[in-house]
């Protein structure tokens, strides 16, 4: 029996202690957050680490509400100075033009551009807080509302003073509306009627109700406005004390000791849709079918008699009307209107006669819910207000604002700061998907976890208690709010059960930002607006029962009679096109009327428009039965290969029109030394950041794929995720490495070529070394920041432009990484894809539909389509227009359009060959097999490019072409 020392245990006991380790790690399940593993104990940050790098997050920022407390007890100077535009100190990167007598302007004025930077040196006569006001006059631009960046002393004063933005002046193009063949209203043309407006500096999204008020101490300072978008031309500022409104029972006093009296049996109607002047192109005329009470109505017949709707949604949006009135007096002002959107909110106007607000509680008249049409006057205890109005015209005009609601949505947007900074810091200790049965000691490593679960849910008990008190009882939309209040609250009292109730925690915190997303924006729809008499009984809201019976039987009855989807003009011409539509309704009727204002009348030529489904038309096609010209199609291989198109090339002036594109925009539209296709829209990937994200991990943008590969485990040390998709990522490393997909001729497929086979390597290896995740919900996550860093096709700018306003300014776009060459230069070749439009060879006149091509794919065609798509829909109908003129007059800002431009530079196209459709499946199933399989990348590889090039071969011989 051997004697065992000691020391002999010692070490038998260290041995076993290291084999256990060794078995405990290998068995804890590594932390998968939406497919990437990340090992436990081995990319976890310290808890020093998580609180240096997270110190920003956690801040609410340089907030306006902040800079008022910090300023609350200053003095407010009164007496106004006044600085003329043309007494600027210098400017920056901005060439400025001196203008004399423009539009009626008594000084000399300023044009700046829509980049760089003005500034002002002035004397400020006393300490104080001031408000600033600018006279502007908006220049022929992008059609986009102008915005600027004010600077003091060359900083920022809070972080609302980084975009502050300055509406346009719209119209209807014609006073009458028109009609097409089939007595439907068409939707009137917008134009920009510009005129000189004053705006007090106020915040852009409506948070807080009174403009903002800046702090300046005795001396000089100097005043920059910094270009975002758009160019401008300025007649002065002004440093001034806003008057303040009186109360509606003030100025009732002033009306008896005037001696105004009301008027009598007058009734002064005027209808929405009728309005003079707009800040927005999407404030156009609608429809509404809804009731027979809507003016004016007809059953069956579309007739655009209402404004507004769910197009007059966003803070800072207004109309306008003028009306006539016909005797001096006392008025009640009302309005037929329907605000059936926002459940449990009352929407707010701002009304201004004559540009001045005529008494306080005027500035934020409510609109309560309603699934019906209302009938409102504003008023108080039930009586309606009263209105001074002299004889002749007046202008009416309705603002958007946030009233009272402004306050509860700057207390939830608080909040979700903080929970969204906590939310960061836990999963940078555990990840997205933490181990529940593993203890992270996050009240240890985050101190204040609970304090911030009270606090929070303290604040949001707080704002929905402020909405059912505006609303006057319970309130529909507090339901998410206090969901999140009582959940906060548990947590903060049981913290140890946050690891397993995370994913909920986030879902809430994301709900939270859908809600403050819809709250935010609200709704109007206005049929008419009238001002009458006291002794006028309001008008009827609804044709009562009867009438709505007779409205929905008559309704249903000729619904089997009209034709919605018909476009066309119905005339009978033997230089006829026929043209097919594959998009909605709303595209379809833009068109049609583009056809009837520029097209017909300047070639002679009608077109016929029909609207379709994409599906049908290659069916149709084959069967005889297609179009002449089809719009926007993407798949065009598939005709030229049946030879049912039209070789495009041998018309005249094909070479002229072919300038119009880039050249990697045909790539998918050449076959057999033809092009059957003129480009529309093309779009290309971008990489996405978050800007405050990777300032507060000291983390630069990547510029090549070396700097992504040092970027990768210093975002999975904090257990974020970049966001690759595939293939994306190998196009672009093919291409930057001088590959292709296909041999000359596409007689087969170029992968297993040397470059092949190397990208194929080390793009899987992203997948399986990298372990980063396959498949992602970008948006959302960009939007929380897991996600700080992805490439995206870069029209996803226009839905985080829209779906995430709370990180406005916190998120840019650049090119997608590169590779650098040997000369040190880096290539960023990336993949387009694009849709165009086709023209049959079956087409009866082909010079006809040659033309219409021409007109369609031109610049001015082009540029009005996509402004009025984006007019029509909002910004996030961007057009992503494959004519490069168009692209560059297109509401993009100068920053912008410059990164995008650059990128089009290095953009390739994928070129279409027969039985190409293999390629895409069988690299997908190579990578696959590599990913799931560990299958050795070099080999699965050849095996697929063999399964592709016998793919190819068949549908080669298939189309009679030439295999070797």
């Amino acid at each position: 029996m051997l004697k065992v020392t000691r020391k002999t245990k010692r070490w038998i006991g260290a041995l076993l202690a290291l084999v256990m380790l060794v078995i405990i790690v290998s068995i804890v399940p590594a932390s998968r957050s939406s497919g990437s593993d990340h090992v436990l104990g081995t990319v976890q940050a310290s808890s020093d680490q998580i609180e240096k790098k997270t110190a920003v997050l956690a801040s609410a920022g340089n907030r306006y509400e902040d800079y008022a407390a910090k300023y609350a007890n200053e003095r407010h100077p009164s007496g106004t100075q006044r600085i003329e535009a043309e007494s600027y100190a210098a400017s920056d990167g901005m060439k400025i033009s001196a203008m004399e007598d423009y539009e009626g302007a008594a000084t000399p004025v300023v044009a700046t551009t829509d980049s760089g930077a003005i500034h002002w040196d002035i004397d400020v006569p006393e300490d104080g807080l001031y408000h600033i006001g600018l006279r502007y006059f908006p220049m022929a631009g992008n059609t986009s509302p102008i915005e600027r960046e004010l600077l003091i002393d060359g900083k920022v004063p809070f972080e609302e003073a980084s975009r502050l933005v300055f509406s346009r002046v719209w119209r209807n193009e014609l006073n009458m509306l028109e009609q097409d063949a089939k007595q439907n209203d068409l939707r009137p043309r917008q134009v920009e009627s510009p005129q000189w407006q004053e705006r007090i500096l106020r915040d852009a999204e409506g948070y807080y109700r009174e403009p903002f008020s800046f702090y300046l101490s005795k001396g000089q300072h100097r005043i920059s406005l910094v270009s975002l978008r758009e160019p401008m031309i300025i007649d002065y500022l002004t440093l001034f004390q806003q008057e303040v409104i009186p109360t509606y029972a003030s100025i009732a006093q002033t009306y008896q000791e005037l001696g105004y009296e009301t008027t009598n049996g007058l009734f002064i109607k005027f209808q929405g849709e009728d309005a003079a002047f707009k800040s927005n192109p999407s404030l156009y005329p609608l429809n509404d079918r809804s009731s027979p009470g809507t003016e004016p109505y007809h059953v069956s017949k579309i007739r655009m008699n209402t404004i507004g709707g769910v197009n007059w949604k966003i803070p800072g949006q207004w109309i306008s009307w003028e009306v006539n009135i016909p005797k001096d007096g006392l008025y009640e002002f009302g309005l037929r209107y329907k605000q059936n959107t926002v459940r449990g909110v009352n929407v707010v106007r701002e009304l201004a006669i004559d540009g001045k607000i005529p008494f306080k509680e005027a500035d934020a008249i409510p609109f309560r819910y309603n699934g019906a049409w209302q009938i409102g006057t504003p008023g108080v205890d039930g009586k309606p207000f009263l209105f001074y109005l002299t004889k002749g015209k007046h202008q009416i005009k309705l603002e958007l604002t946030m009233g009272d609601l402004a306050e509860t949505i700057r207390m939830v947007r608080s909040s979700i700061q903080q929970l969204n900074a906590l939310y960061l810091k836990i999963i940078m200790i555990t990840s997205a998907s933490p181990d529940p049965l593993r203890d992270y000691e996050l009240e240890k490593k985050i101190p204040e976890l609970q304090k911030v679960f009270e606090e929070q849910s303290d604040l949001l008990t707080a704002a929905a208690d402020r909405m059912d008190e505006m609303v006057g009882g319970t309130s529909a939309s507090t339901t998410i709010l206090r969901t999140t209040s009582y959940q906060l609250k548990d947590l903060g009292s049981r913290t140890e059960t946050l690891t397993s109730r995370l994913k909920s925690f986030k879902d809430n915190v994301t709900a939270l930002g859908t809600w403050l997303l819809t709250v935010n924006q609200q709704p109007l729809e206005v049929d008419y607006l009238f001002f009458k008499s006291p002794d006028v009984p309001l008008p009827k809201v609804s044709t009562g029962m009867i009438g709505k019976s007779v409205h929905e039987v008559m309704s249903f009855a000729r619904s089997f009679s009209e034709d919605y989807s018909h476009i066309s003009n119905e005339k009978k011409d033997d230089k006829a096109v026929t043209v097919w539509i594959a998009a909605g309704r709303d595209q379809a009727q833009l068109l049609r009327s583009m056809i009837d204002n520029s097209f017909t009348p300047q070639t002679g030529i009608s077109v016929n428009l029909q609207l379709v489904n994409p599906a049908v038309v290659l069916p149709a096609t084959l069967a005889g039965k297609g179009p002449d010209i089809a719009l926007t199609q993407s798949d065009v291989i598939n005709f030229a290969m049946r030879n049912a198109l039209q070789d495009l090339s041998a018309f005249p002036e094909f070479d002229k029109v072919r300038e119009r594109f880039m050249g990697s925009a045909f790539a998918s539209f050449d076959y057999q030394d033809g092009v059957y296709a003129l480009p529309e829209t093309q779009s290309f990937p971008m990489l996405f950041y978050r800007k405050d994200i990777l300032e507060e991990l000291n983390l630069d943008v990547p510029q090549t794929w070396e700097d992504m590969y040092r970027i990768i485990p210093e975002l999975q040390k904090h257990n974020m995720d970049l966001a690759l998709p595939q293939n994306i990522v190998f196009e672009s490393m093919l291409y930057q490495n001088g590959g292709r997909f296909y041999q000359e001729d596409g007689i087969a497929t170029d992968l297993d070529s040397a470059i092949g086979i190397e990208t194929f390597q080390k793009w899987t290896e992203l997948y399986t070394n990298y372990k980063l995740p396959i498949e992602f919900d970008f948006i959302n996550r960009f939007r929380t920041g897991e996600m700080p860093i992805g490439i995206a096709d870069y029209t996803t700018f226009n839905f985080l432009t829209i779906f995430a306003p709370e990180i406005r300014g916190q998120w840019n776009f650049v090119a997608v990484p590169g590779t650098r060459a040997v000369d040190g230069t880096v290539r960023h070749d990336t993949m387009s894809t694009a849709t165009g439009t086709v023209m049959f060879k079956n087409a009866k006149n082909k010079e006809a539909g040659w033309a219409f091509m021409k007109w369609w794919t031109d610049t001015e065609a082009q540029v009005t389509f996509g402004r009025e798509m984006e007019a029509i829909l909002g910004e996030s109908a961007r057009y992503a227009a494959a004519n490069l003129e168009a692209l560059q007059q297109l509401p993009w800002s100068a920053k912008e359009l410059n990164q995008l431009v650059d990128e089009l530079e290095w953009v390739v196209g994928r070129p279409a060959v027969p039985g190409g459709y293999s390629l895409d499946r069988h690299i997908y199933n190579a990578f696959y097999e590599v990913y799931t399989e560990g299958s050795e990348p070099r080999e699965t590889l050849e095996n697929y490019v063999r399964t592709i090039n016998q793919e190819i071969t068949i549908k080669r011989e298939e189309f009679d072409l030439p295999t070797k």
